[in-house]
Formats: structure tokens, C-alpha cells, sequence
């Protein structure tokens, strides 16, 4: 009995093969090498939702929000509770001046608030990259460790005998408050702007090592004014001003550099208050107090 064609294996047709379907090459556009990653451009070491035209409009809302704070005090103060000091002499009152800086960096940190939150609208502390390290006591520790090696090299450096910022500390009252401001409010301030605005504008542009140095540079310089214009002054500040800006790079947290920061004043200021017995005795100025010891 014969078996139809469709079943006998025999007699299936078959496609020459001259028929067959040839193996055609890939697509150029889905080959393997344009996906590696060697041909992707490299990502920036930072990107920050803000530019240099940001940073520089919050320094000029700095500027004049400093101008207008510290003339709405003096003269509210002069008209208001002492009309019998003259308006120089109450620019020369501690508490009016650490009331002014404490409405300044309110300011400030409201200022930069505003930008990341309200003109780019992205978390506030996801942006300027402020998450606390595991390590913070050792982030304490080194700011307080670079202190000890910068008062070493600030005995091998010119330093002023007396300065502006030696007048914070005449009274007790004073002196406590700026202690207690040097290791909040201030490094908080500073390295939100220096190291969590700045850093990452320029890092972007120029790399890391630029980025660091770029943004000490104007953390030093706004510091001088404190400190008497002296260039020995400088140095230090602009070497805590590089520690701090390292660490910002190398833990990627400026609750890390906010941490170093406040190791540092912290140590500064405890010396202060152990050489001077509570700032009840100031035999000579604070920085030849915390640069004694040798």
C-alpha cells in the first residue's frame, strides 16, 4: 500500500538549496560594540541641578541681605533701646554683630533652600548630597586631629597678636555664644554653601582637584576680615578649607565635611575654654591661645 506524500518522508519536498535563507549580519545599529561602555561619554564626577549663575545670585542675596540686617539692628538698636550710644559704637557691640551673623545664615540656608526645592524642584538634602556617614565620630575625630597639625605649622607662620574677632570674646556671655555657634550654626552654614553649592558646580566644570581648591580659595577669604588680613591666617583656613573639601569629594556628604568642620572648631574652642578658665581670663588674644601649644 502506498503511503501519500504528505506522509511518507520520502517523497516531502524539499527546498533546493539554492533556496535556503542566507544569515544576514546585524543590524549596525544593535552590533554588540555600540552598547559598551567604552563608547558611552564618561558621566561627570557631579551634576548638580544648578549652574555658576545660581551660586553667584545667592552671593549677591548674601550681600545684601548682610547690608540690610546689619543696618536695620544697628539703628533699630540706636533708636529703639540705646538712644544715648552713638551708631559707632554700636557697631562695635559683640551680640549685635552675633545676632546679625545668625540672621545672615538663616538667610543663606532659606536662600539655597529656595533654588533646589523651589526653582528645580528635587529634594533639598538628596541634592546637595547631605547624608550622615557611619563614621562620624571619626569624621569628629580627624577635623579635631587637623586642627592639632594646623596649630603646629601656625607656630611656624606670622600670627597676629590681636584681631576684630578677639572682641567676641571680652565677655563670658559672648564668648560662650560664639563657642556654641562655631560648631553649629556656622560650619552648617559654610559648608552647605562652599561644599554642598559650589563644590559641585565646579567639580563639573573643572574636576574634583580644581573643585576643591576653587571653593576653599572664597572659604578662606571670607574669613580674613576676622582674622586681621594676615597671610599666615590664610593658610591655615585655606588648608581646612582643602580637608574639609576632600573629604566632601571622597565620601560624596557634606554631612561629612559638615562633621570635620565642626570637629575642628570644636577643638578650637575647647582650648579656648581650658586656657582661659571659662573665657573668664584672656590674657592675650584667642588665636595666640589656641596656637601655644608647641
Amino acid at each position: 500500500m502506498l503511503l501519500p506524500s504528505s506522509a511518507d518522508p520520502q517523497f516531502e519536498p524539499r527546498a533546493p538549496l539554492s533556496s535556503a535563507v542566507p544569515v544576514t549580519s546585524e543590524p549596525e545599529s544593535l552590533a554588540p560594540h555600540a552598547t559598551e561602555p567604552s563608547a558611552l561619554p564618561p558621566l561627570p564626577l557631579e551634576n548638580p541641578a544648578w549652574n555658576g549663575w545660581d551660586v553667584l545670585l545667592i552671593v549677591v542675596l548674601t550681600i545684601v541681605t548682610m547690608v540690610a540686617v546689619e543696618l536695620a539692628l544697628i539703628f533699630g538698636a540706636h533708636y529703639l533701646f540705646y538712644p544715648r550710644v552713638t551708631i559707632f559704637e554700636l557697631t562695635q557691640r559683640p551680640i549685635l554683630a552675633l545676632f546679625a551673623q545668625f540672621l545672615v545664615d538663616a538667610a543663606v540656608v532659606l536662600y539655597i533652600f529656595l533654588l533646589i526645592e523651589g526653582k528645580y524642584h528635587t529634594p533639598f538634602w538628596q541634592s546637595i548630597r547631605w547624608d550622615w556617614q557611619k563614621a562620624r565620630w571619626l569624621m569628629l575625630a580627624l577635623g579635631a586631629a587637623t586642627f592639632m597639625v594646623l596649630t603646629l605649622l601656625g607656630n611656624l607662620l606670622p600670627m597676629p597678636k590681636e584681631t576684630p574677632f578677639d572682641k567676641l570674646f571680652e565677655r563670658p556671655r559672648d564668648a560662650y555664644l560664639v563657642a556654641i555657634i562655631a560648631v553649629t550654626l556656622g560650619p552648617f552654614m559654610e559648608e552647605l554653601f562652599f561644599r554642598g553649592l559650589l563644590y559641585p558646580v565646579l567639580a563639573k566644570r573643572w574636576g574634583a582637584a580644581w573643585g576643591i581648591f576653587l571653593s576653599a580659595l572664597p572659604f578662606a577669604l571670607l574669613h580674613l576680615p576676622q582674622y586681621g588680613y594676615s597671610w599666615g591666617i590664610l593658610l591655615v583656613i585655606l588648608a581646612i578649607g582643602t580637608v574639609c573639601g576632600m573629604v566632601r569629594a571622597a565620601t560624596k556628604s557634606v554631612g561629612a565635611s559638615f562633621l570635620v568642620h565642626a570637629g575642628y572648631n570644636g577643638a578650637q574652642m575647647l582650648i579656648a575654654v581650658v586656657f582661659t578658665h571659662g573665657f573668664t581670663r584672656m590674657p592675650k588674644g584667642l588665636l595666640e591661645v589656641c596656637f601655644m601649644m608647641n
